[in-house]
Order: C-alpha cells, then structure tokens, then sequence
C-alpha cells in the first residue's frame, strides 16, 4: 500500500464521520490535476542530465492551489498525491483562502554545484509555467528548497511574464518575503506540541524531546522549544545521531553542523 492509499484511507475514515455526501467524497477523493515534467540541466562538465518532476494540484475549490516544492531523491508521484491531499485539509482546517497541491524533482540536490542546482531550479518552473501562477498556484518551499531557490523560481517566472512576487512564497525578505518564514513551520510544531502538552496537564521542564530531521524546520522547533523550557536530548538528520539525556543546546549543534 502506497502513502496516498494511507492518506485516502485516513479521509474516508473522517468522512464517514462527518457524514460527508458521496458526490463531495467522489471529488475529495482524487487529485484535480496531475503534472509530470521532464526537467532537464546542463552540467558544469558539459554534459546534460535529466530528472522527472511533478506538481500534483489536489483541490482548489477555496482558493489557489498552495503548497511547496521539494527536490529529493526519493521524491515520487505517490508522495506528491499525498502531500498535496495533506495540504488541502490543512488550509481549510485553519481556515486559509487557499487549495492544496504539492510538487518537485527527483533529485539528490546535495550532489549539485549551485550553479547546476540553480538551473535545475529553473528549468523546473519553466517547465511548470503554465499550471502556477499568482491566482492559480502559489508554490513554496519545502525539502531541500528554500529562499535561494524561490529567488531563482520567482526570477524565471518574471522573466517570461514580468515581476510578480505573489507566483511563489518564502522569498527573501528583500524580494518581498515574510519576515518570520524560515522559523515558521517549527514554531508551528511547537504550538501543537505546547497546547498538547497544557491539555494533558505536562510541564515543560519534565518532556524530553528528539528531533528526527535537523533541518530548517527541526532545527528551529528545537531552537524555540529550549527557549521555553523543553530539553532536547537527541537530534539527527540524513548523516547521523547525536544524543545527551542531560540536554543538547541546538544553536551549537546547528553552528557546528
């Protein structure tokens, strides 16, 4: 059973409970649109490699298609389907005026030189141009993408159809990004787990917590959650572990790191 068999499983499950109509439970059940590409980059030696890219729009009804962008060597469809469900509940959880969708390439971007990952960048939203867009798809970043690589999808998008920063989200502050964006999918996370935590009548100085994935948004959510009194005591990421039961300060991790 594939990721989108588990997320369908999971919607059918709330449906049922919500006594959600068979006609709203046909149209929730599938992607709107599905986008394959072929992305192709010129290497610094010469020669060209190719990568498969997607971008799946699941439902737009409440708005344009929002969600982000990830290059990652185990990046698939089915992933992508999943995602793109996943960020449709969400935005009309939190009631956002937006739809959901998810997309990227199927890329090792560790394995490119800037230049080679700034190419890749473009010629993905090149190939994308005709399904994004500031009243369509509003795409951001995700794993292994971030302001850089926003900079360079927002650059080759103007460059076709004139500025317009409102095509993509989390852009450097300096071309019309949020401040805040970096840290907040971690503070999110720590939102969640702090209001868990109150409910359940915890205290904070008594949760240990390991973060699993000491990226961007794993590096952040340990960063603010020491701040108001958690103790992280493991960390890992695509390389490794460390962990300390007496405590681990996550800026010197992510410093050395």
């Amino acid at each position: 059973m594939g990721l989108f068999d588990a997320v369908r499983g999971f919607f059918e499950q709330a449906a049922e409970r919500v006594g959600l109509d068979e006609d709203a439970r046909r149209v929730l059940g599938t992607p709107r649109r599905e986008v394959a590409v072929q992305v192709r980059v010129p290497k610094d030696g010469g020669s060209l490699s190719v990568y498969p890219g997607w971008r799946v729009q699941y439902n737009g009804a409440r708005g344009p298609f929002k969600g982000g962008l990830r290059f990652h060597q185990n990046a698939s469809l089915d992933e992508f389907r999943c995602f793109a469900a996943l960020m449709t509940w969400k935005t009309a959880l939190v009631d956002l005026p937006f739809g959901g969708a998810k997309g990227g390439v199927q890329v090792d971007p560790k394995g490119l030189s800037v230049d080679e990952l700034e190419r890749l960048s473009r010629a993905f939203f090149w190939a994308i141009d005709n399904e994004v867009g500031p009243y369509r798809d509003i795409p951001a970043p995700d794993v292994n993408t971030g302001p850089r690589e926003m900079a360079w999808m927002y650059d080759e998008y103007s460059r076709i159809h004139g500025d317009t920063p409102g095509v993509i989200t989390g852009k450097p502050v300096a071309l019309g990004g949020s401040l805040g964006r970096d840290a907040a999918t971690g503070r999110g996370a720590l939102f969640c787990l702090d209001r868990i935590a109150h409910h359940r009548g915890w205290t904070r100085e008594k949760i240990r917590i390991a973060v699993e994935g000491f990226g961007n948004a794993g590096s952040w959510f340990a960063i603010l959650a020491r701040q108001l009194g958690y103790e992280i005591v493991a960390v890992s990421d695509s390389r490794g572990a460390i962990f300390n039961p007496e405590g681990i300060p996550p800026r010197a991790v992510l410093e050395h790191k």
